[in-house]
């Protein structure tokens, strides 16, 4: 293709923003935000449908010089990894218009050009083919969700905020002096491509994996660099909650996918076993943090950290039914937990507590809500019928193929997962109809459903026939498979 559809896809967002920017009515403003995003994922919709499943190759390649001095090119392209996760951005974009439509009431055209700058930056991650225009992107999207979470956040909004910036800039330190390091030992080239062709010595791949892995981990994120999370869920917004579980956790795993196993193939299997072991812990820790809680959103901030960690365990499992899994399982992780974190944004604006202990007979009051949450519910703890259970399923076949020990490990995980989500559903939705005392309850609205209803779709689309988003991904991951063992064999 000649027509520049993923920079189209990238840059519409920012578009968008631009005029935002010359907007006074608030209306308008968020009229003008859900147009553009809608228009982004018709683009990342059309981006899909024609994406060949049969190459492991990149496609809408787009390739400019930038710096041509030292080897920098705007390079654009996706292949079966990426384009599942530009996607997803698109997708959740809008619907975190939606969910700010009532929630964001002050400097909201401040608030929605920080959101679409965010998705734009996001994009430009997913489908960056130049090292230097990652780094660029990957350490812009600081600046957004820092100001989202430490203006429209709760009472702890700047501490969280601070948190969430230290984190992830100690991280993003480290991976710009593995870049570098990667530039001089790689031919002295950003071309992500040509950088994974490179052959390099083992002990540059294990100092540049560990470099890597912190900058990841923090993503994630991986126990023990976990900490900032439920601090930044706790006080975002939730629009700010979405894309923080929705996209930015996958970014860490998406370096895993990027950079780790093809550029540093020995190292990745010479460390799979510590990254396997990492990820039980994450799975079983993350577990019995959420089962402790008394607030949605922490219950869910921690549930995330035990969903993730399936994913890490299946990208380092370095089987096809593991990899495949862990990859389908980001996908699913981010419309299941983006949903959840909605549905708590949904209660929250008509009670204003997260407490569990506040609420009970949810269903009296709201039907249609607690029959959904129920769906998203059930999909977390991955029942048979929903999106969770195939990437669950093929994660634990590749988690035990791999190493019987984390593969128990990560059944604990899974009935634990069990527990806290049953246990919370219980003490929402049953038993007396206290809430119904305390607050006063309504339904979800018209434009509550019109961003409920594609997720669910998701939930049961992939639950039932997974088929078409495993096509997307095979090919490519065959081929990194491929790439992974005949290189990593050598140590």
């Amino acid at each position: 293709m000649t027509f520049p559809l993923l920079s189209l896809i990238v840059f519409l967002p920012v578009a968008g923003a631009a005029v935002l920017m010359c907007l006074r009515n608030d209306d308008a403003v968020r009229w003008t935000a859900l147009g553009f995003t809608m228009a982004d994922f018709a683009f990342a919709v059309a981006m899909l449908a024609g994406f060949d499943t049969t190459t492991h190759e990149m496609q809408f390649t787009e390739r400019y010089p930038w710096v041509p001095a030292i080897g920098i090119t705007y390079a654009l392209g996706v292949d079966g990894i990426s384009a599942l996760f530009v996607f997803l951005t698109a997708l959740l974009g809008w619907i975190c218009v939606l969910a700010s439509w009532v929630a964001i009431d002050r400097k909201v055209k401040e608030f929605m050009v920080a959101l679409l700058s965010m998705q734009a930056l996001m994009l430009g991650v997913f489908s960056a083919l130049d090292l230097f225009l990652f780094y660029v992107c990957w350490e812009a999207m600081l600046i957004p969700m820092y100001l989202i979470i430490g203006v429209w956040g709760g009472a702890g909004r700047v501490y969280a905020a601070f948190k969430f910036f230290l984190y992830t800039l100690a991280g993003s330190l480290l991976f710009l002096i593995g870049v570098i390091v990667l530039y001089f030992h790689g031919g002295q080239t950003f071309d992500i491509l040509a950088l994974t062709a490179q052959d390099l010595p083992f002990d540059v791949q294990s100092w540049l994996f560990f470099a890597f892995l912190i900058a990841f981990a923090v993503k994630v994120p991986m126990v023990p660099v976990h900490t900032w999370l439920p601090d930044a869920h706790v006080q975002a917004p939730t629009a700010g909650s979405i894309i923080l579980a929705g996209v930015l956790l996958k970014m860490g795993a998406y370096g895993f996918l990027r950079f780790s196993l093809p550029m540093l193939p020995e190292a990745s299997v010479y460390y799979s076993t510590l990254m396997l072991a990492l990820s039980a812990l994450a799975i079983v820790y993350g577990g019995l943090l959420a089962l402790a809680q008394d607030d949605l959103k922490k219950l869910v901030a921690y549930s995330s950290i035990s969903h993730m960690g399936f994913v890490t365990m299946g990208i380092f499992s370095l089987n096809l039914r593991g990899l495949e899994g862990g990859i389908l399982q980001m996908f699913n992780h981010g419309v299941t937990t983006g949903a959840l974190f909605l549905f708590v944004g949904v209660i929250y604006e008509r009670t204003h507590t997260r407490s569990i202990a506040d609420y009970g007979g949810l269903m009296k009051v709201a039907p249609v809500y607690t029959g959904f949450l129920a769906l998203f519910t059930l999909s977390s703890m991955a029942l048979p019928g929903t999106n969770s259970f195939v990437g669950e399923l093929l994660v634990l076949s590749g988690g035990f193929a791999a190493n019987m020990a984390v593969g128990t490990a990560a059944v604990l995980g899974a009935l634990l997962s069990a527990a806290y989500l049953l246990g919370m559903y219980r003490k929402v939705a049953l038993g007396p109809a206290s809430v119904g005392a305390r607050y006063e309850i309504r339904d979800v609205n018209v434009r509550e459903m019109a961003a409920i209803l594609p997720l669910a779709v998701f939930v049961l689309w992939v639950g039932f026939y997974p088929k078409p988003f495993l096509n997307v991904i095979d090919a490519s991951v065959k081929n990194l498979l491929t790439e992974v063992h005949d290189k990593g064999s050598g140590q």
